[in-house]
């Protein structure tokens, strides 16, 4: 999963989890982890809404500022169907000092 650049933070930092996407059909599998700069997001659930569900709540859950904001950023391509992506941030993991080999 991508995101633009001003909501990176938001999702490292936990305020963002979850995102509104209008594509073909869904691009993520729940149980998958996807390549977020150092970090990796998690999808954990993804659901088919319909625009009345996109709400200026939702739309600032996901860090726009409202609905029109979030509609600009969520349509990928010729797509018509509406998900809801429920995700979680995996941190990279802390690399271990290389072990010294014994002779």
């Amino acid at each position: 999963m991508h995101f633009t650049k001003r909501l990176r933070e938001g999702v490292r930092c936990g305020e963002i989890t979850c995102s509104v996407r209008i594509w073909h059909s869904p691009r993520v599998t729940v149980g998958k982890r996807y390549q977020m700069e150092e970090g990796e997001i998690e999808v954990d659930s993804i659901e088919p809404i319909g625009f009345p569900d996109i709400t200026p709540e939702l739309a600032r859950a996901s860090g726009f500022l409202g609905v029109l904001d979030l509609l600009k950023v969520a349509k990928h391509g010729s797509g018509d169907r509406i998900y809801l992506i429920r995700f979680h941030y995996v941190p990279p993991r802390a690399k271990r000092p290389a072990r010294k080999k014994t002779v």
